[in-house]
């Protein structure tokens, strides 16, 4: 593996020297958390954060999303840093000083220490302006869990011209604190939303017959979806569907009207998701009209699958490995079934995201600690130094033509 040309000192020393305060944005950013496309008090945070640096701010009508761009020394390659910012509809339950403050949303996703890695690499860089040859986009993006950020960022026109390379982290309480992971093809699924109605006609329930029960025919929907999967989608090919909402009725003696199923389809290439489409509405039309019932079938396209071009992350390998060590590298052998808007980056852009390992260090297992989405899940603080780092010498080493090496 080729050595890259970067300052590694400068930048392991800037981590350091710039997490103090990312500790103390995280924290404001925590006990505020703010949910969907529009987060006044986290952008008010950002903008802070960022007051007094070489930045060209851009905002859009569409989000509070915040476009950052420094123009170093030179007038070269462009390179795009993002961090989300929204938080999850949950209850706190860690216990910490500076746990949130509003009831029902949480960061229990990172992004608080996404935004604070972000904000000190922008620091970082300002401060070593005069070598950069190119321009950096820090991309402060909401609305990340299902509300499209990045897409509506797009949309307005923020980044454009479009950068020619794109870099994000992904904090991860379940990895080794302080190593970095990714790999290259797809990392993170496409994510839709699965809503079934089935419509029979109520009635008595000690008269099924008088009746056309919507029931059965939901259950049977859920368990045909399942052997569709398995049956008719190539298991090099993965894809997940999950039923985890079924409505009915509300009394034990009557025969609801209609049963609304709810849930997710995951897949790992396009082709397959949309195979999975077309399959689930022919599994719940089929069953539906075998039992004289009808059906409704919604499905909503989520975010699409998080693809990393295989250059970004052999130079994201190279950099964690040059600024930390050889142990600071992990390749993935398999994505994650989770899923990320950063793809909508990805799609037009040569690019890759990469895992942080942030397990607490008191933890005895890694894996034992609290995972993202939990309402208890911490992370070490510590690491947002290398978090920073990273962003500003995967920075460096773009503006400096290493991803073409």
């Amino acid at each position: 593996m080729n050595a890259l040309a970067i300052d590694r000192d400068a930048w392991t020393s800037a981590g350091e020297a710039q997490l103090p305060d990312a500790i103390a944005l995280r924290r404001a950013i925590h006990a505020e958390p703010e949910l969907g496309l529009h987060l006044p008090k986290t952008t008010a945070k950002v903008l802070k954060a960022l007051e007094g640096l070489p930045l060209e701010i851009r905002q859009g009508p569409s989000t509070t999303g915040v476009l950052a761009i420094l123009r170093g020394s030179a007038n070269g390659r462009t390179v795009l840093l993002r961090g989300d910012m929204d938080a999850l509809p949950l209850v706190e339950d860690t216990g910490l000083e500076f746990a949130s403050e509003t009831h029902g949303a949480m960061h229990a996703c990172g992004h608080d220490t996404h935004v604070a890695m972000l904000a000190g690499a922008a620091k970082a860089l300002c401060e070593r302006r005069d070598t950069l040859a190119g321009t950096v986009m820090f991309m402060f993006q909401p609305g990340e869990e299902g509300w499209h950020g990045a897409r509506h960022m797009l949309d307005d026109g923020l980044i454009d011209p479009l950068p020619d390379a794109a870099f994000a982290l992904h904090i991860s309480p379940n990895m080794p604190t302080g190593v970095f992971a990714s790999r290259e093809g797809a990392l993170l699924a496409s994510a839709d939303h699965i809503r079934i109605r089935v419509v029979g006609r109520g009635g008595h329930a000690s008269m099924p017959h008088d009746a056309l029960d919507p029931v059965p025919v939901a259950c049977e929907i859920v368990t045909a979806l399942q052997a569709f999967i398995t049956r008719r989608i190539s298991v090099f090919e993965p894809a997940v569907i999950t039923i985890p909402v079924f409505e009915a009725g509300h009394a034990d003696n009557v025969i609801p009207e209609t049963v609304t199923l709810k849930g997710t389809l995951r897949t790992l290439s396009e082709p397959t998701r949309e195979k999975a489409h077309q399959g689930i509405r022919q599994v719940a039309e089929g069953i539906a009209a075998a039992h004289g019932a009808n059906v409704e079938v919604e499905i909503e396209r989520g975010f699409p699958v998080t693809v990393c071009d295989g250059r970004a992350v052999d130079l994201a390998e190279r950099t964690a490995k040059t600024l930390y060590g050889d142990n600071a590298w992990i390749t993935m052998p398999n994505p994650i079934m989770g899923a990320e808007d950063f793809s909508y980056i990805l799609q037009k852009v040569v690019g890759a995201m990469a895992f942080i390992g942030g397990a607490p260090v008191e933890a005895p297992d890694f894996r034992s600690c609290c995972a993202l989405h939990s309402n208890r899940m911490m992370i070490e603080e510590a690491v947002m130094a290398r978090g920073i780092a990273m962003h500003c010498a995967f920075a460096e080493a773009v503006l400096a033509g290493e991803l073409a090496a």
